[in-house]
Order: C-alpha cells, then sequence, then structure tokens
C-alpha cells in the first residue's frame, strides 16, 4: 500500500508504515475467521471496540469508529481454485511489473519502488495451499532506503483480491532497526480482503485486520471516476476513505492500470504514482534528448563527488538544457514536480557550497532519470543500471567518510538484485561481489568497500539480461 507517513501504507497495491508505529487493543473478541462473527455466529453479538493507539503507541480509552458488520463485504469465505494471476483491475498485482511513486513525507522527497517478483509462493491457508503473487515494496527518503516490505497476494474466484501476508523491515542508515508490522495468515489470522470484485459506493471492507498488529477499514465513496494519469487521463478509477489504527483518515485512489494510485494531498503528505510499466511503456525507441538527460544527470554526480564549485554550476546548467528538451517529448507530471524541485535543491545547495545537500539532490536527479528509461527500457534493464548507480554512489560516501550511507547503499543494491538476479545470464560475480561489499561494509573499512564497489561495478557492466 501507499505511504502516509511513512508508510500508511502503499499496499492497497502494495500495505502501511506509520501504523507499525502502533498497536491495537481489542475489547472484544476479533472475528477470527472471515465470515464468523464473535461467538461463533453468522450474526454479531457483540459490539466490537477496537481501541484508538496514537503513533507513539500510546493506547486510549476510545474505540474507532468502526463499521457495523452489516456494512462490510468481506465477512465472507473466499474460494481460491486459480488465485494466481491476479487480474483485477483495481489491483492489477500481477500485470504491472514495477510502479514508481513519488512525494513528499514529513517535507522530505519521497519515492517507492513496487516490483512484481518473477515466482509465487504456496501458502497454507485453512488446510489448503493458495499460491501467492510476490510484490517487493522499496521506500526512499530523501534518496536513501528507509522501508522494504514483502507482500503476498491472491485472487479469489470471485475476482476479489486478499492480503495474505507482509514481510516488513523499517531501515536507518542501512541497518534494520524495527519489523513490528510484520504478519502471515495462519489458523488464527485470516486472510484479508484488499480490494472487492466489483467495488460499489458504500462497501466496507479491512485491508489489513490482525489486532495488536496491523489495522485499516476502508469505505467507498466514489467510483467509476476520470484521473489524470501519467500518459493520459483514466477512467475507472474509485476513491477510499481509510480509517487507521490512530483514528485518523485518510483518502486514496485506485486506478486501473495501476491500483493504490494515490494518497494524501499537496497541503500535507502526498504518495502518488509517477509511472508504471508497462502500463506507460511507449512503442518508440527512446529519444535522443533522453540519451542527453542520461548524460547531464550522470555529469551531475560525478560534479558534486568532487566538490567542483565551478564543474558544478556547468554541470547544472547542462542539465537544465537537457531537461527543457526532454520536456518537449512528454514527461509524467509527477516526475516533472520530482525532476523540478531536485534540479532546484541542486542549484540552491551548489550557491551556497553545501554538498552535503548537493550530493543528496544529484542521487535524488540520478534516481529520476532511471525513473524515466522505464518508458522505453525493460524493467530488468532500468533496475541493472539502478546497481550502476548506487556501486558509483559508493566512492562519493567512502570518501565523505559516511559509513551509515554506505551500508545504505549496500541495502538499497540487495534489494534491486534480490528482483533483477532472475533476468540476467551468469549472476555469479555479482554474488560474490555483494557478498564482500557486505563484509567489508558491516565491518566499516572503507578501504576495501571502495575495492569492492569497483569490482561490483565492472560484474555489472559484465552482465546480460536474458
Amino acid at each position: 500500500m501507499l505511504s502516509g507517513a511513512i508508510r500508511q501504507p502503499v499496499n492497497s497495491m502494495y500495505a502501511d508504515a506509520g501504523r507499525r508505529l502502533a498497536t491495537l487493543s481489542v475489547c472484544v473478541p476479533l472475528v477470527a475467521t472471515l465470515g464468523v462473527a464473535c461467538g461463533g455466529s453468522s450474526e454479531p453479538t457483540m459490539a466490537e471496540c477496537i481501541k484508538i493507539v496514537t503513533e507513539s503507541g500510546e493506547k486510549s480509552d476510545q474505540c474507532l469508529p468502526v463499521a457495523p458488520d452489516s456494512e462490510r463485504i468481506d465477512l465472507v469465505t473466499p474460494k481460491f481454485s486459480h488465485s494466481t494471476p491476479i487480474t483485477n483491475p483495481l489491483h492489477p498485482t500481477s500485470r504491472v511489473e514495477q510502479i514508481i511513486y513519488g512525494g513528499h513525507v514529513d517535507n522530505k522527497p519521497f519515492r517507492t519502488e513496487v516490483t512484481l517478483l518473477p515466482e509465487t509462493k504456496p501458502t497454507p491457508y485453512r488446510g489448503a495451499t493458495v499460491d501467492t503473487a510476490i510484490i517487493q515494496y522499496v521506500a526512499y527518503l530523501n534518496g536513501r532506503i528507509q522501508e522494504v516490505a514483502i507482500d503476498r497476494y491472491a485472487q479469489a474466484d470471485d475476482g476479489s483480491v486478499w492480503y495474505f501476508s507482509e514481510d516488513y523491515s523499517a531501515y536507518e542508515d542501512g541497518k534494520v532497526t524495527d519489523t513490528e508490522g510484520t504478519w502471515v495468515v495462519d489458523d488464527k489470522v485470516p486472510a484479508a480482503m484488499i480490494m472487492p470484485a466489483h467495488p460499489q459506493v458504500g462497501d466496507v471492507y479491512r485491508p489489513e485486520n490482525v489486532p495488536e498488529v496491523v489495522f485499516e477499514e476502508v469505505r467507498v465513496d466514489k467510483v467509476d471516476m476520470s484521473v489524470p494519469g501519467p500518459s493520459g487521463n483514466i477512467s475507472g478509477a474509485m476513491e477510499v476513505d481509510e480509517l487507521h489504527m490512530d483514528g485518523t483518515r485518510e483518502g486514496k485512489i485506485f486506478a486501473p492500470g495501476y491500483g493504490e494510485f494515490s494518497t494524501g494531498g499537496p497541503g500535507g503528505d502526498l504518495e502518488a504514482v509517477s509511472l508504471a510499466s508497462p502500463t506507460d511503456k511507449r512503442a518508440d525507441p527512446a529519444p535522443a534528448e533522453f540519451g542527453a538527460l542520461t548524460a547531464a544527470a550522470r555529469a551531475v554526480v560525478q560534479a558534486v563527488a568532487g566538490s567542483d564549485a565551478e564543474r558544478a554550476k556547468q554541470a547544472a546548467t547542462t542539465l537544465d538544457q537537457a531537461w527543457t528538451a526532454a520536456l518537449a517529448k512528454g514527461i509524467p507530471p509527477q516526475m516533472v514536480s520530482a525532476m523540478k524541485r531536485d534540479m532546484g535543491e541542486f542549484t540552491s545547495a551548489i550557491d551556497v557550497r553545501d554538498w552535503k545537500a548537493a550530493q543528496s539532490a544529484a542521487l535524488r536527479v540520478a534516481q529520476n532519470e532511471l525513473d524515466l528509461r522505464l518508458l522505453y527500457q525493460r524493467v530488468v534493464d532500468v533496475d541493472l543500471a539502478r546497481m550502476t548507480m548506487w556501486a558509483n554512489q559508493l566512492p562519493i560516501d567512502v570518501a565523505a567518510d559516511d559509513s551509515g550511507a554506505v551500508v545504505a547503499d549496500v541495502a538499497a543494491l540487495e534489494r534491486i538484485w534480490e528482483r533483477s538476479r532472475h533476468g540476467v545470464q551468469s549472476p555469479g560475480p555479482v554474488d560474490t561481489a555483494l557478498q564482500e561489499l557486505r563484509r567489508a561494509a558491516e565491518g566499516e573499512d572503507l578501504r576495501a568497500v571502495d575495492r569492492a564497489a569497483g569490482t561490483l561495478s565492472q560484474a555489472v557492466t559484465g552482465l546480460h539480461a536474458r
């Protein structure tokens, strides 16, 4: 789902994060299995009270204003005869290879990569085994890895989509600091409806419903909407109101071809689709203007690596010219906003010789440029280019004596490799290089990191995508 702060959720296509700072308290027994209310009756016998819990984990005496069972459409027993592929238009998990989201959280640039993994995973559920699709969610705050989640979904026979597990990790300086919010279906934890087959106004369902771990309740407010997308207007979108376990509410939009499309708004935290593959992929070859933008973004990173003010100013001018030319070829609106923001911050940082801020902005410019390649290139090719970008970032962070950034670089590399390894021939050299890099980074041996980064760059350059 999409983030609210930080991941409040990115999983409706993808699940929640600020939520993980809190836990739930249940006043009465909750439904243990879908379709069975407390006490074993199909009719509600007691009022349900899920207490409000603040983001700091403080429990209140107030109950969340949850909907009555009569309004919920998820109190059913789904059947999973053919659970993958997942083709629900508003949660097209199996049809979208990668989605890039952009926006801001706590006034910092926020960006996520949501990628369909190639394999499916059999998941035990109610005495049977359900085949589930797997999504990798990687979130970056100010350009650095912040959250990772592996989510599993299955489509029921009626076309509704159900959430089966989330393996969540929060990162700080590249190290896992929190896994709270991780859950998986079992005899006591039911799968959760994350998208109805045919949503209607007034429908209520719970995309996450694990007491004391995660909780969300959604009410459908609008259907058959038209919304502006990366490649033009999109019809058939849906708007919902989502109740979080801290008692706050948030509006979200879902759109065909993407799934979760946006959350939040310009006045606060915002996360929205930048582009998706293959949804926004263009049939023509990439224009020359995009090649010039690639070169300009690379020059910006190289200029700040040496803290050369004059070279950086020249690189900024060249980047501005390349960007203006690329705009004429059509750039998705959210990508325009992200690039304008990061180019502006780069120029401002150069003017005051704030090299740390300049390097951060340059990294985000490079990430934006790579995202734009999804308009013309395969996901695996773009991901391999991202690995090269992070390998090139390592010497910059080594020179800055920033061991936290170095470990974060390695974590980002490992996550990208996890999802792209299957798409290359002879992955062994990269496997070895990443292992050496991890050992050096954990040992805070920056000289060894520098050497291992060079080895990794060569190994990635030698890869051939299938």
